[in-house]
């Protein structure tokens, strides 16, 4: 009877000892290995950068990043549409893969979500018709400025300019709506933006104020996979170096990327 019990207690023990050891993580590089396909989030109406072609089919710096990086894992792209403000948001609750969204790595950001090394640049800057004195930060007090809520700008503008009136849009295209039909004058934004909203106010040209930031981009992914990251960075070293990477860029954007952007820091 003692034995019986005693052997009771040890299946016991080592029962609650099994149930107290977490279940093994799943490995989403595995995961999308295994599936033949990647999630992955972009905003599109960025110009240059993701949007819709003439066919109607997404294009742009971004979009191409990410189709060429499906094509080297082996696996189709499934695109999940998003926001600006949702970009974080999307990769923290599990509804992408990964973004591919102009996204710059931030201190703030990296909080939450991991990133690559980056994969491209850009510039983030003010803008302002032609006879507007602006220089810096100082002079925005009292204007009123438009731009793209939960960016790098929002929070730059914000934490800068003080004495500024921000208006706040959803997306980029709300933005470039709001600065053609003279909602806003003073814009901080990109400059492949303001290229087209000049294209839509002719008469009222925007021009470059100063630049806020040039941006580290990187490609966003769930913190706690260092063998998708591991992957994801050694695919943009491997492209920047034969060169996929910068010509594709430069096709969209007409300029180089940085020779030395494979190697900055993201932190």
């Amino acid at each position: 009877m003692r034995l019986f019990k005693f052997g009771a207690i040890a299946l016991a023990a080592a029962s609650l000892a099994l149930a107290s050891v977490p279940a093994a993580k799943a490995d989403q590089l595995d995961d999308i290995l295994k599936a033949k396909k990647i999630r992955v989030a972009v905003v599109l109406g960025t110009p240059l950068f993701s949007f819709a072609g003439a066919d109607l089919k997404p294009t742009g710096s971004d979009v191409e990043t990410a189709r060429m990086l499906a094509k080297d894992l082996g696996v189709e792209v499934e695109w999940v549409e998003i926001t600006t403000a949702a970009r974080v948001p999307t990769i923290q609750t599990g509804k992408a893969d990964i973004l591919v969204a102009s996204l710059g790595i931030t201190p703030e950001r990296k909080k939450v979500v991991d990133f690559s090394i980056p994969y491209a640049t850009l510039d983030i800057i003010v803008a302002a018709p032609d006879g507007t004195a602006i220089k810096d930060y100082a002079d925005l007090t009292g204007k009123r400025i438009g731009l793209t809520r939960a960016t790098v700008n929002d929070q730059l503008v914000t934490a800068n300019a003080k004495g500024a009136e921000i208006v706040r849009f959803e997306d980029d295209a709300t933005l470039i709506s709001a600065a053609v039909s003279g909602q806003v004058d003073i814009v901080s934004t990109q400059p492949p933006l303001i290229a087209m909203m000049n294209e839509k106010r002719p008469d009222r040209q925007l021009k470059t104020k100063f630049v806020m930031r040039e941006l580290n981009l990187g490609i966003a992914l769930p913190q706690g996979e260092p063998k998708l990251k591991a992957w994801l960075d050694d695919w943009i070293r491997k492209n920047m170096a034969n060169g996929a990477l910068p010509t594709m860029f430069a096709k969209f954007h007409g300029r180089e990327l940085p020779k030395d952007l494979a190697d900055r820091a993201t932190n």
